[in-house]
């Protein structure tokens, strides 16, 4: 191979997709600081901020799914998909790569389906325990398949599959504070037990309700909390909150440092996104699953289940947190055995160095 390496990087919607991307190319750069990486998202979707703040460029796709519930919509998303192709075949054209990477989102299917048609070899990193539907229809034009979870098998071609983890936000692993000093950070008590809530950057509805029907519950208890309840619900929470006064809960919509607030608490609650969840292996992190439902086929539970049938992680439904999880949690938090046992049982799933590995990947394929 000559010393010029370019490749596309296609995908995104959610930090679960985009977190591990950037980390890819980070890799990449590691190994080939010459290298030539251009993204292609979709139009809209957070990856068109992210993405050039961690130093890339990036081209956008009006692409966007389908809509269920208004059958009619769709002649509109069907022309977004044909004219996203177009501009995926133009883009590939104009900068020749050599690998195309598709890390699941909505721009992923005409990037690299067009870009398998062009003869450019391709890569999937899949995160979830089941696959998404864009993965599934790209899996038979991919050359690798990289995947997080065992038993990926009855959704791709065995032989193209490389078991390679989660590529993580690497600040996480590499942050150096203490639990006390983290605590501090947070204006909270180091001598007291700490629990962690985080719905994802929007936030989730679910675990939020489960903190204000408990607000006397919180109130009463010896231990403090992290809630972040995302930018969505910034408002509401603030206006139910307006008039109350508790020490021991710190709200906030956004967390900059989140290897500070891992390192600070003792438990986790969250969503069970697979990018979270790979984070909660590598720093063994006790944590609660609360899956979101409203996601394709059902994947975070699918993921929740992946740890919890293994004593890896606590799970509660959805539908059950509002009423159950905060009193669960207070009841686990003071439980070192349990507390002991969740985190050795998780970290015994990390599986480290994935940005590196699929880095790797992609330049033998590049090579070839």
């Amino acid at each position: 191979m000559s010393k010029e390496l370019r490749i596309i990087i296609s995908g995104g919607g959610t930090g679960g997709h985009i977190f591990p991307a950037i980390s890819i190319a980070n890799a990449i750069k590691a190994e080939y600081p010459d290298a030539e990486i251009l993204f292609v998202g979709a139009l809209g979707r957070m990856e068109m901020q992210r993405v050039p703040a961690a130093g890339y460029k990036i081209e956008g796709l009006p692409i966007c799914g389908f809509d269920r519930k208004h059958l009619l919509k769709n002649i509109k998303v069907l022309f977004k998909i044909w004219k996203s192709q177009q501009m995926a075949k133009k883009i590939i054209r104009d900068f020749k790569p050599q690998v195309a990477v598709g890390v699941g989102g909505y721009a992923s299917g005409p990037t690299l389906n067009k870009a398998a048609a062009m003869g450019i070899p391709c890569l999937i990193q899949e995160q979830n325990s089941y696959a998404g539907v864009t993965n599934k229809l790209l899996a038979k034009k991919a050359a690798k398949i990289c995947v997080a979870y065992d038993g990926m098998e009855r959704f791709f071609p065995a032989e193209k599959i490389i078991l390679t983890g989660n590529p993580v936000r690497q600040a996480l692993l590499d942050t150096k504070i203490t639990r006390e000093e983290a605590i501090k950070s947070f204006d909270l008590d180091p001598a007291k037990k700490t629990i962690l809530l985080v719905g994802g950057s929007l936030g989730a509805r679910t675990i939020n309700e489960s903190v204000l029907q408990h607000l006397d519950l919180v109130k009463t208890s010896d231990v403090q909390f992290i809630w972040q309840t995302g930018s969505f619900y910034r408002e509401s929470i603030a206006e139910r909150l307006k008039g109350e006064t508790i020490p021991n809960l710190k709200v906030t919509d956004f967390i900059s440092d989140m290897g500070a607030a891992y390192k600070a608490a003792d438990l986790v609650i969250s969503r069970a996104g697979a990018s979270s969840i790979s984070e909660f292996c590598l720093i063994g992190k006790p944590v609660i699953l609360v899956p979101s439902p409203n996601v394709a086929e059902d994947h975070q539970t699918k993921n929740a289940l992946a740890l919890s049938t293994k004593q890896a992680a606590i799970h509660v439904k959805d539908a059950e947190a509002p009423a159950t999880l905060l009193p669960l949690a207070l009841k686990i938090v003071h439980d070192d055995a349990q507390l002991k046992s969740l985190s050795e049982n998780v970290l015994k799933l990390a599986l480290p160095n994935s940005a590196e590995i699929i880095a790797k990947e992609v330049i033998k394929l590049a090579k070839s």
